[in-house]
């Protein structure tokens, strides 16, 4: 089936399941959406680095729900808005009046534009700030380079309202285009039709055909080169870096394939990939046709692949099929997750499949020790309104692909497949919710097979803290055997030689530091490090459980290059759990305080706000 038959068939169901399934509106944004609906956007903007800002209009294309309804509410951030223009039925633009509500912390600020009428268009004219949350200028001094300055977006989850005023919540999907004025000498990429052969002359120019919520629009301006990996695949980074993407990324085309074998077509065209800056805030972000990386995933030998396959794994799941509000956060990270399982077993095997599984499992486990159980569960029973409406979006990856793991052990893979792939189909560019899901499975698989999960443990997975007892973990034979090489080194009976550690992979290593933290003394530390060079490894993942154990331990002769890491990744998943050990101990915590006072500017506006709580300072 082509794309134009796929959206046609896509919104007509979506129309239907609107209907079908009423539910409350994203608290989290102003947007009355249940009134009326952004369709399509086009942005003209220019970018001011001086300034620090966007500078331009919002053009939205409105479709009108509710007959009575003259009033559009939209989602800002520390916008400068100028004026506001409505488009007549003769097509003339006329001033519009509006007004700003007050100021919230967390949402921003509703919009409220008053319309004559049900005007089919409004134009918002308006500036960003300097200190727009999605939004992060960086120097020339922190390029590659250091020529040009760089800027990039990072709208997830409710950020995008900081540079573009709009209905912010993901259950809001619309087309787009967009006309970007930069510098000279610098390149704009967005979430949308990238064209590598661009030169920029009269604006930077791009369509988004296929309806996207808000958090997935997305911008990059900066000195940048691009490298074609295949017939729909590419990448871009700094000039001195896209030889390495180049490498490091050469199975991206044969993961678009794997994943299409699985789940159905590629809808989205072409997928390319930016790497960004250092202070990216997090492994990517998978915005269509463009996704966003960080460099730190680039090791050499490409061992850390895993992250592609997670991102282009959201093609199908987030893009394509997408949460509802961030309280169905499970329904694109889990599924995401699972998915990611499923492409690395059909490119590099079924053993190093389950070594990623296993060690996400574990990796889990162990986060719910430092998690209240209200905070376990895939989905609160809380009302949309309560403080507690949000699960802790980090055990969602991990504990909905659990959860899928096990309907697809005990139903078959083969049928599991082909109800998945149902899922993606059915509700292909559409916003969903757990209740639709929970309804589609038990239409859909469990009534076939009612013996492959109760009510009252679906209920445990969904709605319950932890892990139920009925999930079964992951065994990679490869991991199986490190455990007792683990507990012979750490009690003395292996010697550091004896590991025979050279021929270990990323997961391997990944998996005996993650076991060693906490247990192992600086000694032990100063041993590994010897023999294995730990403290100068080029990946990342490993380097930071080195230096998380270390810290632990008090191995404090790691502190050069734990100083070097801090300063040049801005990766959260790595610098905030360091900080957060070196505040645990006085010695560490002043040294830490000095490393975070010269790398806090370096840092995206997310992570200082991360850092800033787990150094204390909120």
């Amino acid at each position: 089936m082509n794309q134009s038959t796929l959206l046609r068939a896509s919104t007509a169901a979506f129309l239907s399941a609107w209907s079908a399934y009423a539910f409350a509106l994203d608290p989290l944004s102003y947007a009355k959406y249940d009134q009326v609906k952004t369709t399509a956007l086009h942005l003209d903007l220019k970018a001011d680095f001086a300034k620090k800002s966007l500078d331009g209009y919002a053009e939205l294309t409105l479709d009108w729900l509710d007959k009575k309804a003259t009033t559009l509410d939209l989602d800002t951030r520390e916008l400068t808005i100028s004026k506001i223009e409505a488009q007549d039925a003769n097509g003339a633009w006329r001033k519009a009046d509006y007004s700003l509500g007050k100021f919230d912390e967390e949402k921003g600020q509703p919009l409220h534009v008053k319309l004559p009428g049900q005007q089919k268009k409004v134009r918002i004219h308006y500036r960003t700030a300097p200190t727009a949350t999605a939004l992060q200028w960086l120097q020339p001094l922190q390029t590659m380079s250091g020529k040009y300055p760089f800027m990039f977006s990072q709208s997830q989850a409710i950020n995008a309202r900081s540079w573009v005023p709009i209905q912010d919540t993901p259950a809001v999907r619309f087309t787009y285009s967009a006309r970007i004025e930069a510098p000279q000498g610098l390149r704009v990429v967005m979430s949308a039709d990238n064209d590598m052969k661009a030169t920029g002359k009269g604006g930077w120019k791009f369509n988004m055909p296929q309806p996207i919520p808000s958090y997935l629009l997305a911008i990059g301006i900066g000195e940048l080169e691009a490298a074609t990996l295949g017939g729909r695949t590419g990448v871009y980074a700094e000039p001195q870096r896209i030889k390495a993407a180049e490498y490091e990324l050469a199975d991206t085309e044969k993961m678009v394939e794997a994943a299409e074998k699985l789940y159905g077509p590629y809808r989205w065209g072409r997928y390319d990939m930016l790497i960004l800056p250092p202070s990216f805030p997090i492994g990517g972000m998978e915005n269509p046709r463009l996704t966003f990386l960080t460099p730190t995933m680039i090791a050499g030998d490409r061992s850390l692949v895993d992250l592609i396959a997670h991102e282009l794994a959201h093609s199908w799941s987030g893009n394509l099929v997408t949460n509802s509000s961030w309280k169905h956060w499970w329904l694109n990270e889990g599924f995401t997750t699972y998915v990611t399982t499923r492409i690395l077993e059909e490119i590099y095997g079924k053993e190093v499949a389950l070594m990623n599984l296993q060690l996400e499992q574990e990796e889990a486990l162990e986060m719910l020790k430092d998690l209240p159980p209200a905070k376990q569960a895939l989905v609160s029973r809380q009302p949309d309104t309560s403080a507690d409406y949000y699960p802790d979006t980090s055990l969602a990856y991990p504990k909905g692909a659990w959860f899928l793991h096990t309907l697809e052990q005990r139903a078959g893979r083969a049928a599991f497949d082909t109800f998945l792939r149902g899922w993606f189909d059915g509700h292909a560019f559409q916003s969903v919710t757990n209740d639709q899901f929970l309804d589609y499975l038990r239409k859909n698989l469990l009534a076939k097979n009612p013996k492959i999960m109760s009510e009252a443990e679906l209920d445990e997975w969904i709605y319950g803290p932890g892990i139920p007892q009925s999930g079964k973990q992951a065994v990679s034979q490869r991991l199986a055997q490190l455990n007792a090489s683990i507990d012979g080194w750490v009690n003395g009976s292996v010697s550091t030689e004896q590991l025979k550690a050279k021929d270990w992979n990323a997961a391997e290593w990944m998996k005996f530091l993650n076991d060693i933290d906490n247990k192992a003394d600086a000694n032990k530390l100063a041993e590994l490090d010897r023999v294995y060079d730990l403290a100068n490894t080029k990946n990342n993942e490993v380097a930071f459980r080195f230096y998380r154990a270390s810290v632990h331990a008090g191995y404090r002769a790691v502190r050069p290059q734990l100083e070097a890491f801090l300063m040049s990744v801005g990766r959260q998943k790595f610098v905030v759990p360091l900080y957060a050990a070196l505040r645990e101990k006085p010695e560490d915590r002043a040294w830490a305080e000095g490393i975070y006072k010269k790398a806090r500017e370096r840092y995206h506006p997310e992570t200082q706000s991360s850092v800033d709580k787990a150094m204390g300072k909120q």
